[in-house]
């Protein structure tokens, strides 16, 4: 893992997703401070999700759910480029976007 990275992660659909420390500051704790504390949750997401569907916004963007509570989701939206990918954003979710199922649990 390069020293910048804040995680590294392998995801079940065949790639890693990383992010940096400045990115995480900047995109989670500024614009989704909510999510701040819960890296341990963003991390198990890509690792281990329930579902994880493709953008109907854009083909390169996957959006990784798990169930934190009956209702309620942990969201991880990743961007693929080149093969690798990385953190775009993180959020709670009341419910799973529709988008083509890439990965269900």
């Amino acid at each position: 893992m390069r020293e910048d990275f804040l995680f590294d992660v392998d995801t079940p659909l065949g790639f890693r997703v990383h992010t940096t420390r400045n990115y995480w500051h900047t995109r989670v704790c500024v614009k989704h401070a909510d999510m701040r504390d819960r890296l341990d949750e963003v991390v198990e997401t890509l690792g281990d999700p329930e579902e994880v569907r493709r953008s109907t916004k854009s083909a390169d963007v996957c959006l990784f759910y798990r169930l934190e509570y009956p209702g309620r989701y942990v969201c991880v939206v990743v961007k693929r480029l080149n093969g690798d990918g990385f953190l775009m954003t993180t959020y709670p979710a009341d419910y799973i976007k529709g988008g083509e199922l890439l990965w269900p649990r």
